[in-house]
């Protein structure tokens, strides 16, 4: 499918905006929150275990991973994506963790910026996401560009993105979300890979969550609202003072994240679940897990240290890793399934 060239060039402007934005704007939310705080560990005075006994490796979608993280999707189709998504895969590939690029749309309509996502070389082992909203199924995108975005990153899975509050404020957003989930079921089945519902930081409630579940999605990211706001994002970008107001009036809109975890979790408790919306720290991550949560994406931290070298990257690794490791060792649990299960984590309000 070749789209018009003004299409390509106006979704790759917008890929530059939204970078830009993000690193020197606020764009956080501020009143509502990822909901984690909420929550407090249980502290065990003595954890009867050696450091060397913590393992917090796990394992998702049948592939091994040394640490429960995801670098969330963030960004492709410009010339400083790909060197963001090429450090990004780099630290992905070194820690064993898992990535996922940014809308790949943009390939697509100028497959000359293909490159950008084609990380695999640069993670040849690690769990990798391939992404494009779910909406652009409405949009003349089916079977065919749904495979050549899973082959130009060499996926393990594919990241369908949903994302009805950013696309009504973003200046001519896609907009038509009819008949989605059966086109998403159809979609599903005839993929050699799995399919992941992703938000973009306004969560996924329980009931969408069966509805995604029953159309044949393998796994949920509940990309809950208390992170970056992607109305706010659009707001900066808004060509229109009628943009601009809905940018801010919905700056804050969505389910938290902690919310989006257990209220899946009690209706999915098996499904592969990914926690993301606003985690900043490994304690977030840890906490996350708790929950209910398999692995937990964070994008804000991963961008904001890629701008800056890979040793920030490295840097941030070390530190997420370790906060997690703290906090099992802190709650006497050696494994990530311990922690899962051992009432460590108490509601406190």
């Amino acid at each position: 499918m070749n789209a018009p060239a003004t299409n390509s060039a106006q979704t790759q402007s917008r890929k530059a905006d939204h970078i830009r934005i993000c690193l020197e704007e606020d764009v956080q939310f501020h009143q509502t929150t990822n909901g984690l705080e909420r929550y407090r560990f249980t502290h065990c005075c003595l954890p009867e275990l050696d450091r060397n006994d913590i393992d917090i490796s796990t394992t998702f979608l049948g592939k091994h991973l040394g640490a429960p993280l995801l670098i969330s999707s963030m960004t492709g189709g410009t010339e400083q994506a790909g060197t963001i998504n090429q450090r990004l895969a780099e630290v992905a590939q070194h820690y064993k963790i898992a990535m996922g690029v940014g809308s790949q749309r943009v390939a697509v309509e100028k497959p000359q910026v293909a490159n950008t996502f084609a990380i695999r070389k640069y993670a040849p082992d690690v769990l990798l996401f391939a992404n494009v909203g779910a909406v652009q199924l409405n949009y003349k995108y089916g079977l065919d560009e749904c495979l050549q975005i899973i082959d130009m990153v060499e996926a393990d899975a594919l990241i369908l993105h949903i994302n009805p509050l950013q696309e009504f404020i973003q200046p001519r957003g896609d907009t038509n979300f009819k008949g989605l989930l059966d086109k998403i079921n159809k979609l599903c089945f005839k993929l050699p890979v799995p399919v992941i519902a992703k938000e973009v930081g306004n969560g996924i409630s329980a009931p969408m969550a069966e509805k995604l579940l029953a159309a044949g999605v393998t796994a949920i990211d509940v990309a809950g609202a208390g992170g970056t706001s992607w109305a706010k994002v659009e707001g900066e970008r808004a060509e229109n003072t009628l943009q601009q107001r809905l940018g801010n009036t919905f700056a804050d809109w969505g389910l938290p994240t902690a919310e989006c975890i257990t209220s899946i979790r009690a209706i999915a408790p098996n499904i592969p679940l990914i926690a993301s919306g606003g985690l900043r720290q490994g304690l977030d991550v840890a906490k996350a897990i708790a929950l209910g949560a398999d692995i937990a994406g964070l994008a804000m931290p991963f961008l904001q240290a890629a701008v800056v070298s890979e040793a920030a990257l490295s840097d941030l690794a070390e530190v997420l890793i370790a906060e997690i490791t703290t906090v099992l060792f802190c709650t006497g649990n050696a494994t990530l399934q311990q922690l899962k299960h051992s009432g460590s984590l108490q509601r406190i309000e």
